[in-house]
This record gives structure tokens, sequence and C-alpha cells, in this order.
């Protein structure tokens, strides 16, 4: 985006920092220096060009599991230099590299090419590199959790060809600069196929073009900032139809692409995609790709979060494949691929992480959304108590967020715990509107840009005027729960936090009387207070908070302050 220069200039520092904050808590595993070369934000060859526009054609061969194609990367130069890094991953081969028709010299360094510019580039000036490539890409071993390509059939036999890349990168099967920080204005995808297959890609679909020897070719165009890892191909046999959803900017194309013998069980299960945007809308804010559209494709593993080309593999049916992630039921009251991967358009679409260690941005939004979605659809003790059911799943194994830089990402916590970490600051901001106002505000203030997490935490904490930040570290940095110990001597409750970092001191509701939910304001010191309980036995702290309470009954407690 053109963004991209100035975010560079601020990048350093803000890494820094955060490194230094979670040294304490990073996997021992070492990074390599293809780790640092695809996961640097500061490099010297990638920082000085901003991505304007990708223009991707790319020809592929299920008959041998090959492509071939080239990528025109037209960029602007925010300051003069003659190294440039483009990514593209083994065992993929550059062909050549072209520049004002001249070819340009180019060495490899394992994933990443780095081209030897002989044309002066100029500050201020847009100029266009082309990489010429072919081979036989990875294949995705388990999609969508492993990138790669998918060579597969249908189960009537026909050919189906999909791509997942997020996190490996968008540079297992095509020439980029391989980085969420820097995003196209807008991409061109083209793609050319065997004329048995029809492909669907992001954006709208401009043309097809029949070559005249037994291939066609879909040239599809996405008119907004896009980030790499959600460029898909998905090639079958589909079939398609559409609705029109009345939005908050007015008319949003549908369109579905299922399966061709799939096509009943798609009228019956994609009719959810309304109710969906319509609560989102509510929630978040508008869809942020009216232009694109919003499309749900059948693709043959579980799901992904293509830019207004959302993939769909849930089986036509509710829950996740069959299963409640929450244990309570609730979740089988909607399809969790149409709702989570969909939220995803707003968080990690729209507001994309610009480095890994910070996807808690795009899992952990759309993890608190699918609670959002079922209060929409059953009130919001539901949607609480789906969140709550979902902390089963949450095993504190690592921080959330790893080391920057180095393309790591963190705990698979980032989902249930993230969820709940953004549910239990729903309890402290404490008025239901002023939240939904925050969140609306992120999609407003960080509309289709690249994002570091400290922005969003910093943007949280002032909307909710009130400082969040030691909140954060906690349920992002480490892999402590806080403990809320507690003590009652007749109607005398003594409490304090631990297992928390310096300096926590998050509120917290608890039973204070007969009539229901007080706050209190605990710190790492005993206070005390006075309890209004019939029976002290009932006192209970409001599950709403990711705590664990802790009765330390008889145990005097070590210090105490009014």
């Amino acid at each position: 985006m053109t963004r991209f220069g100035l975010a560079c200039a601020l990048l350093a520092a803000p890494l820094a920092a955060a490194s230094a904050q979670n040294a304490h808590t990073r996997d021992a595993a070492p990074f390599t220096h293809a780790d640092s070369l695809r996961g640097s934000l500061t490099s010297p060859a990638r920082t000085w060009w901003d991505v304007r526009f990708y223009d991707l054609h790319v020809a592929i061969n299920p008959a041998d599991s090959s492509i071939r194609g080239y990528n025109g990367i037209t960029y602007r130069v925010l300051r003069p230099a003659r190294e440039m890094q483009i990514d593209l991953q083994q065992p993929l081969e550059v062909d050549s590299m072209v520049q004002d028709r001249r070819h340009v010299r180019y060495r490899r360094d394992g994933n990443a090419f780095f081209a030897e510019l002989a044309a002066p580039q100029t500050a201020g000036a847009t100029r266009t590199i082309t990489v010429y490539y072919h081979g036989r890409p990875q294949a995705a071993r388990r999609p969508p959790w492993d990138g790669g390509f998918t060579w597969t059939h249908d189960s009537l036999g026909h050919p189906w060809v999909v791509t997942t890349d997020q996190g490996i990168g968008a540079s297992i099967w095509w020439p980029n600069k391989d980085t969420q920080a820097d995003e196209p204005d807008s991409q061109r995808i083209a793609l050319t196929l065997p004329d048995s297959m029809f492909d669907v890609s992001n954006g709208r679909l401009r043309r097809v073009t029949p070559n005249g020897d037994g291939t066609t070719t879909y040239e599809w165009f996405d008119a907004n900032p896009i980030n790499n890892y959600a460029i898909a191909v998905a090639a079958g046999t589909y079939t398609h139809f559409g609705d029109v959803f009345d939005g908050e900017r007015g008319k949003l194309t549908l369109d579905f692409w299922p399966l061709a013998y799939h096509l009943d069980a798609a009228r019956r299960q994609f009719v959810q995609a309304a109710s969906m945007l319509k609560c989102f809308e509510h929630w978040f804010g508008p869809y942020p790709w009216y232009e694109d559209g919003y499309k749900l494709l059948e693709v043959p593993n579980t799901g992904m979060e293509h830019q207004s080309a959302v993939s769909y593999g849930n089986l036509y049916a509710n829950g996740y494949r069959g299963q409640d992630w929450s244990g309570t039921g609730l979740g089988m009251k909607w399809d969790f691929i149409i709702v989570h991967e969909s939220a995803h358009e707003w968080f990690g679409n729209s507001i994309t992480a610009k480095d890994n260690a910070d996807m808690w941005v795009h899992e952990s939004f759309a993890n608190y959304a699918e609670g959002l979605y079922t209060e929409c659809l059953m009130g919001k003790d539901s949607g609480a108590a789906y969140i709550i059911g979902n902390r089963r799943w949450i095993h504190n194994d690592r921080p959330i967020i790893p080391a920057y830089g180095v393309n790591a990402q963190g705990s698979g916590d980032m989902y249930p715990k993230g969820g709940d970490m953004l549910h239990t600051i729903r309890q402290i901001v404490g008025d239901d509107e002023k939240w939904r106002g925050i969140l609306r505000g992120l999609n407003r203030t960080f509309w289709h840009q690249t994002v570091m997490g400290a922005q969003i935490e910093h943007y949280i904490s002032e909307q909710a005027g009130t400082d969040l930040g030691k909140v954060f570290d906690q349920y992002l940095r480490t892999t402590m729960i806080p403990v809320l110990e507690y003590r009652i001597a007749g109607d005398t409750l003594s409490y304090r936090w631990t297992s928390v970092v310096p300096g926590f001191a998050m509120q917290v509701a608890v039973t204070l009387s007969d009539g229901g939910y007080g706050v209190i304001h605990p710190t790492e010191a005993w206070q005390t207070t006075t309890l209004h309980l019939t029976r002290p036995a009932d006192f209970r702290v409001d599950p709403d908070y990711y705590v664990i309470p802790r009765d330390v009954g008889a145990q005097p407690p070590a210090s105490r302050s009014p």
C-alpha cells in the first residue's frame, strides 16, 4: 500500500521494543537465516520500494502438477537503491527478470532472489519489474494448515485444484514481496487452465478467454488492497448462483460457487451469509469490499479467508464439520466456516497484521466474532456461553505473541484465549454500545491498512478510556491466567491478584451482595471490602472474566491495605 513507506520509517523502534518486551516468552527453537529473509520487515532490499500493483499470470497444468507464468510487479521508489528482494520458494525456479525490456541479473539465497537493478531507481518514480518462473510448487500435505497446492479430484473424478498459503507465504506459488506489511493497491489474477475447469479467484471476473489449445484463461481483478496470502486459486467443475445483500454501503453482490452436484445443498446452507453480514456490519461496520463483492466457493479443505472469495469446505452442515467447539450445543446452530472465515474480511483482510507474530489481530477477533454471531442469533447470554465454552481448548503452552521479524507464529491459543481476552475487555469497558463503537472504530481507523498489534492495543485502550496495556501483556505475552486469590472471614472479603505481570490491576466483577455482581479493583497487594451476602458460600467471580478464582480459605493474608 502507499502507506508502506511511512510505515517502514516507523517500524524499527516498535519492533525492537516489542521483541524486548516478550523476549522472556519466546520459543526456544532457533530461527534460521531463511526465517529472517522471509519475516524481516526492515531489510534494506525490501524497504526502499512500495508495491502498487501485481499483474499475475499463471498457467496451471493438473496433468503433471506444474505451473508456469509471470508476475509484473509495479512499485513506487521510496529512496534510491540497486538491490531488490523478490521471494519465490523452492523448488520453483525463476527463468528471468525483466525491467525496461532488459534482462536483470539476480542471485538466489534460498527462497529469496536479489535483483541487481541497472536502471536508476529515482525516489518518487513508479517502476515495473517482471519475474518469469516455472516449476512444480510444493503440495499442501494437510491443507489449509500446511500451505501449497492441492491437486485432487472431486467425488465424480473431475480435477480439482486449490491453493492455501497463510503463514508459509504466497511465494510458495508466485513471486512477490512476501510480507504482509506491504499490499498492492489492486491486483490482476489471470489463471489459465484446461477447458474442463472453471477458476474462481478474488474480486470480479473481467473476462474469460478460450485459447484454442485446450485451455481457457480466467482473468479476475481485485480493485482493493489485498494481502498476498489471500490470493486464491480454486479451479474445478463449479456452478454459480447469486443474491444481493442490502448493506450499510448499498447493494452488495453475493456470489456462490459450489461444485455443480452440490448446488441444492449450497442453496440451503449459504443463506446464512446474509444473517452473518447483517450481524458483522452491525458490530464491525460496513463489509470492506463492496467493489469486489462477497463470494463463497467450495474447496476440498475446511476453508480459508481469501479476500472477497471465502473458501468453504464445511460439508454443507452446521458446526465445524459436525463438531461444536464450545461444547454448549450453540455452535451447532450455525455454520462455523461461513462465520469464522468471513469475519476475517474485517480482521485479517481489511485490517492485516504486518508481522505473523501479531496473527492474534486476525484470529482472536475472528474467534470473538463467533460469539458475537451467536449473540446476534440467540441473545447476549448465549454469545457469552459460547465464548466461555471455548476455554476448554486453551492450552497456555506458549505465548500468543512470539518473536517478531522471523515469520514466527505464536500459540494456537490466539483463537480461544484471544477471543476470551476480548470478551473480558468488553466487561471492563462495561458499556455494550461503547464496545461496539470501539470495534467499528477499529475498522474505520485502520480500514484497508496493515498494522502492528501494538496499534490495535493502543487504540482499544485509548477508546476505552483506561490503560489496558497490562491486560494485553498478561494474555498475549505470557502463559499465565490471572488468579484472584480471596478469603472470606465473616462479612469481610480479602482479595489480590497472583500469577500476573508486574503492575497488573485489572478490575473484576464478583458477588458483593445478594443483588448480583459488583466491581472490585484488585492489585498484587491484599485488599479488603465488606460483603453483603446472606450466605458467604454464594460468593462467585463473574465467569465473563477469563480469570481463575482461588479460595485460600483460612490462610491469613501476608499483608493488607485498606
